[in-house]
């Protein structure tokens, strides 16, 4: 994915813009937790119209970035398409959504074609060959205390031949199939991993699962980062629960629209440390004041886990801690963050990196909210290091953005790989393929800049990429090219 670039970013639009804008035009509008509401541009009405305060309000603006997405009819695009298709409708012309390019089309309607056969060939758990292979099925997944109404609910699947969970991805429009998540279990050692698949590719899978069980009038959301959660929830405690499509990685600003209608969330991501940043992150996202966080802890482990305690998972929800607080805290408020600091002290210390346990020992680890410098003369190896440094914890779900100013990304990129892939491709380009593709599943983007870029448009773009893909790892490489000879004298 390739972040705006330098020639042409997209303009940022303040939301004081934005307002003006939709009271100058008479298009009616609510302030809605991270969106503005209005009328769809896109249903009904002729365009000379003006757009009736009686009509749904189906049309959600991103009060961050501009951009919107009308939930009834999927049409989606930036502050500027909304703008053009205004004044279309002042024209009497019926507005037309944004299209994306027609590679893309074809991308995402080969997926769902293979999505459906594969979940034509898929069967429900219960309906298994025999008992027993049900519940070894169950056992493996640990999902033993998960009941069959709630897997039925759900529209849980199992895959015999890939022996994967099948999770679907239903339009909230129609409900057709759009995607699948494929879920397997893999044992090395005592460690059990879970391995997952999506369709479409994992950067175009915006699924909330659980989204077409939500009822107009439910106010209150837990939102977890895990399928299996959402149903040890929904089971457990008879709430209203959806699952991010990346876990704790990532919130999809396109999928904000449909939390809107929520009155309360309750933010459960799992139980380590870095599910508790990432709640912290997308509770900003989502708007504080409307948003409690579950602490991970030894009595509040992730919902499956509490299920298969058998612990009491509605005592757990009331005990979350309310996201947004007062400026001045005593020590009895942060008393349990503390204490959790001193139990986790290995994951307070960050991400460690699976190939260099030197520098673990040096740095301890990725931590958010610091700088590490490298330095080195020319040629010394510093670009080679950092991008296998970087792609160490990209492979760990540590979402990273490139900023490569001295060699082109096209350069970078072919370094990486080969990293990755621990082999010279270009004498197997055979095999070139079957690593792009296990590549490009990882959060990683790159700035489109080259040589000298003023501070601003750098740090703005950085903004975005945060906002946008809730980046936690930004590499600048390097400053000297960034700044130009000039700014180094002036202001080290």
């Amino acid at each position: 994915d390739v972040l705006p670039s330098p020639d042409g970013p997209a303009p940022s639009v303040s939301i004081t813009e934005i307002r003006q804008y939709l009271r100058e035009q008479d298009i009616p509008f609510h302030d809605g937790y991270s969106c503005l509401h209005t009328p769809s541009l896109f249903t009904g009405g002729r365009g000379d119209q003006p757009l009736s305060a009686n009509a749904p309000f189906s049309l959600f603006i991103d009060k961050t970035t501009g951009s919107f997405l009308c939930t009834a009819t999927l049409a989606e695009g930036t502050w500027q398409d909304f703008q053009a298709n205004v004044e279309l409708r002042h024209r009497g012309i019926t507005p037309i959504p944004p299209a994306s390019s027609e590679e893309t089309e074809e991308e995402m309607r080969q997926a769902r074609e293979d999505a459906r056969c594969i979940w034509e060939r898929a069967l429900p758990l219960w309906e298994l060959l025999d008992e027993n292979e049900t519940k070894e099925t169950k056992a493996l997944f640990g999902i033993s205390m998960v009941t069959d109404a709630t897997l039925k609910r759900f529209g849980v699947r199992y895959l015999r031949t890939a022996r994967s969970l099948v999770f679907p991805w239903f339009s909230p429009q129609d409900a057709t199939l759009k995607g699948l998540k494929l879920m397997r279990v893999e044992k090395k050692g005592g460690t059990i991993t879970y391995v997952e698949e999506t369709l479409p590719r994992f950067d175009s899978y915006r699924n909330l699962f659980g989204l077409p069980l939500i009822g107009r009038r439910d106010t209150e959301l837990v939102l977890t980062g895990w399928e299996l959660d959402a149903l040890a929830l929904h089971q457990a405690a008879g709430v209203a629960s959806l699952a991010l499509p990346r876990g704790g990685s990532c919130l999809p600003p396109t999928l904000l629209p449909y939390l809107e209608q929520f009155k309360r969330i309750t933010l459960w991501l799992g139980e380590d440390l870095r599910s508790w940043e990432a709640a912290k992150l997308f509770a900003r996202k989502l708007s504080l004041k409307r948003c409690s966080l579950v602490r991970p802890g030894n009595l509040q482990p992730r919902p499956l886990e509490a299920l298969n305690q058998g612990l009491n998972v509605t005592k757990i929800l009331r005990s979350a801690l309310l996201a947004s607080h007062k400026s001045i805290v005593s020590f009895r408020q942060l008393r349990e963050e503390v204490f959790g600091e001193l139990v986790n002290i290995e994951q307070v210390s960050g991400v460690k990196w699976a190939r260099f346990p030197e520098l673990n020992k040096l740095l301890k680890g990725h931590r958010r909210g610091e700088l590490t410098i490298f330095t080195g003369p020319t040629g010394s190896g510093k670009t080679t290091f950092i991008s296998e440094y970087a792609l160490d914890l990209c492979m760990q779900g540590v979402c990273t953005l490139w900023g490569s100013f001295e060699i082109n990304n096209v350069r970078l990129a072919k370094i990486m790989l080969t990293q990755f892939a621990g082999r010279r491709l270009e004498d197997q380009l055979e095999l070139y393929d079957e690593w792009a593709d296990r590549f490009e599943e990882l959060p990683l983007y790159f700035m489109t800049f080259h040589g000298q870029q003023s501070i601003k448009t750098v740090i703005d773009t950085m903004q975005h990429a945060v906002y946008m893909y809730d980046i936690t790892h930004v590499v600048v490489d390097n400053l000297q090219f960034m700044m130009g000879h000039e700014h180094l004298s002036v202001d080290r």
